[in-house]
This record gives C-alpha cells, structure tokens and sequence, in this order.
C-alpha cells in the first residue's frame, strides 16, 4: 500500500481527494498549511505528495522547495494540484519543480491515471 501526504486548505478538496485515494486503497497524510507538509514530508517519507498550490502560509512552490532540499526526500514526486487553468499558469509551475499538474476541479478517470503513473520506482525514472 502507498502513503500519499495531500496539502490542501481546502476542507471539501481535501476530503474529496481522500475518499478518492483511500477508496483505490491507499494510506493518506493530511496537512493544510505547506510547513505542516514540508514536516509531515519529512516525518513520514510519503510515496507521492499531491501539493496545493495556493496555500495560507507560503505558497506551493515554496513547499515544493524545502521539500526537495532534503535529499532523502527529493526521489518522491510531487504533483500540483490547482485550479489555474491558463497554460502559461500550468508551464510556469511546472517549470518550477513539480513532476506533474492535476487541474481542480479533479477529473477522476485523469487523477488516478495520474496517481498511478507517479506511484513507481521514484521520479527519476519518469
């Protein structure tokens, strides 16, 4: 079974993204700030971290950074999840580190088809 840590400050995104990864079978972490899931991150060492791009206390990006300045931490991918749907929004956070981008609101053939393509041997081999 994989662990997936979900950073979301939405309570109905969140819930909506649980129930989905728990029903395919999966052990989620839950944190609703990005320093609380830079922490959890480093705690718990999840299988695949589905990031909120728009956060209350630093943006997504910023998360995405301090999580891949730990080097035990930087072979798990991280996917931005957001509601920005402009192209260059997308290109741009893409660019900014993330592996993938998982549009809101969620398309739940797209999701998992995408949750399952990152639950592999690690980033590098994607």
């Amino acid at each position: 079974m994989s662990t997936i840590l979900i950073v979301e400050d939405n309570e109905k995104n969140m819930k909506l993204v649980r129930d989905i990864l728990q029903f395919e079978g999966h052990a989620t972490l839950e944190a609703a700030t990005g320093a609380e899931g830079v922490r959890l991150a480093t705690e718990k060492v999840p299988d695949l971290i589905l990031m909120d791009i728009q956060l209350p206390d630093f943006d997504g990006a910023e998360a995405l950074r301090r999580i891949r300045s730990e080097r035990a931490l930087d072979a798990i991918p991280i996917l931005a999840v957001s509601a920005s749907v402009m192209p260059d929004e997308q290109q741009k956070v893409i660019n900014s580190g993330f592996d993938a981008f998982i549009t809101k609101p969620i398309d739940l053939k797209h999701f998992r088809a995408t949750v399952k393509r990152f639950l592999g041997p690690g980033r590098q081999t994607q």
